[in-house]
């Protein structure tokens, strides 16, 4: 049997996992991560080589491949949104390898042969692992919670009711002991669903001038409290996705000195715009939640900088004319998110926000802590999901020329410096 094809990458490679930042070469053979060494290593014979050190010796940045902490994808359901194979294509030209999969579909993640389903074909996409959430409750609805055990046996991640916050007390109580009791989590939409209901941006001046209904930011802090108040009773581990708020930053900071198993994340919208991006009713900055005031988005900066937030998701929520092109308040909410992850988080480390090392590991590192996943790293042993960047070449984002279906950007228009110039999966290069 003759050997497996060998690849040999030369770049300048980070890998917040390990703290490395430094040019290197980087053998793949078998899917595999063979082994990590100096920018000199002669390469084995027959191998492919492929040099982006520069004449610097630093050049494009080799990382690993992103891991995407949230997504929604159209696939069951509403395919006219987006499918699984749409969704791959913009994921490795974001740079993304694995991809975890809100349940909120139709029909809903509550069986664990829809579980099954969406592994295989994450697989068949051979670009992108698909790792799915398994519902929290029966169709997401909040009410009876499913089978944990089956679901998990079946390959579910964690746990949650993706978009719709688990609103009864009682049930988020039970949810978060049996997750515990399986060794999994569960993923909360923090909004107090009584103050947010058919809200369509946050309570204050922006809103009422625009005779919008609002929600206030407050009802993000009050499940937050909740939530932490029900983590410590039952010990279990809930995780805040896309916070937004200072107020529930500075709660979920506490927590976390106090030892509680909470955790959270947020999105690029969060931090890189504000309500005014609603401005003239631009129903693709119709988000849930809702775009805060300026203040709290410097707030989820300073808490991705100080260890507060533990990752960066893309929150991707495929949107197709027919729900975006409305009157705002009737719009449906959500924006495209796979192609702009890495621009809008390089973005921060330009504007001088976060160290480079920092920005990746919140996209690498940090989210595969979280899964337990031994991809997210450049070490030897580890699967060969790579990322290519250069950081410094400019694009803009341009709605209608994307990758994918999804094309409801809130950043349209947005210029943008770091690029993806390549991405691999299992060591097979599937973009660039």
């Amino acid at each position: 049997m003759s050997p497996a094809p060998q690849t040999v990458l030369r770049a300048r490679l980070v890998c917040p996992a390990t703290g490395r930042d430094a040019p290197g070469s980087l053998l793949i053979q078998a899917g595999r991560i063979a082994s990590v060494s100096g920018p000199n290593e002669p390469a084995p014979e027959g191998a492919t080589v492929i040099d982006k050190q520069g004449l610097d010796g630093q050049g494009a940045i080799l990382a690993p491949g992103l891991i995407d902490l949230r997504a929604s994808l159209g696939e069951p359901g509403h395919e006219h949104r987006e499918t699984i194979e749409t969704a791959a294509e913009a994921a490795a030209a974001g740079g993304i390898t694995t991809l975890c999969a809100l349940p909120d579909s139709t029909p809903a993640l509550d069986d664990p042969a829809l579980v099954g389903f969406i592994l295989r074909r994450g697989e068949s996409t051979g670009s992108l692992s698909i790792l799915p959430y398994g519902a929290a409750t029966r169709g997401c609805e909040g009410a009876d919670l499913t089978e944990f055990g089956l679901l998990r046996e079946a390959g579910a991640i964690a746990f949650t009711d993706g978009a719709r916050a688990i609103a009864s007390a009682r049930t988020m109580r039970l949810a978060l002991s049996y997750a515990r009791a399986f060794g999994s989590f569960i993923v909360q939409h923090p909004e107090e669903p009584s103050l947010a209901r058919n809200a369509s941006a946050t309570e204050g001046e922006m809103a009422t001038r625009m005779g919008l209904p609002s929600s206030p930011a407050a009802a993000e802090a009050m499940m937050v409290a909740r939530d932490i108040a029900l983590a410590r009773l039952t010990r279990g581990h809930v995780h805040f996705a896309h916070v937004s708020t200072a107020a529930a930053l500075d709660l979920i900071r506490a927590a976390k000195q106090e030892g509680l198993g909470v955790t959270c994340d947020t999105a690029p919208p969060y931090f890189d715009l504000n309500e005014t991006a609603i401005g003239d009713f631009r129903t693709y900055a119709k988000l849930s939640p809702p775009l805060r005031r300026e203040e709290d988005r410097r707030a989820v900066v300073a808490a991705l900088a100080d260890g507060t937030i533990d990752a960066i998701a893309s929150d991707h929520q495929p949107r197709d004319a027919d729900d975006k092109r409305v009157p705002f308040a009737q719009a449906e909410p959500g924006g495209a998110g796979l192609a702009t992850l890495l621009g809008i988080t390089l973005a921060r480390h330009h504007a001088g926000d976060l160290p480079l090392l920092r920005a990746l590991e919140l996209l690498t590192a940090a989210p595969a802590e979280l899964l337990g996943l031994e991809s997210g790293r450049l070490a030897r042993g580890a699967p060969a999901d790579l990322v290519l960047i250069d950081l410094d070449r400019a694009w803009k984002v341009e709605a209608g020329r994307l990758p994918g279906k999804a094309q409801n950007s809130p950043f349209d228009g947005r210029a943008l410096e770091g690029r993806v110039l390549g991405t691999w999966k299992a060591g097979q290069r599937v973009f660039g």
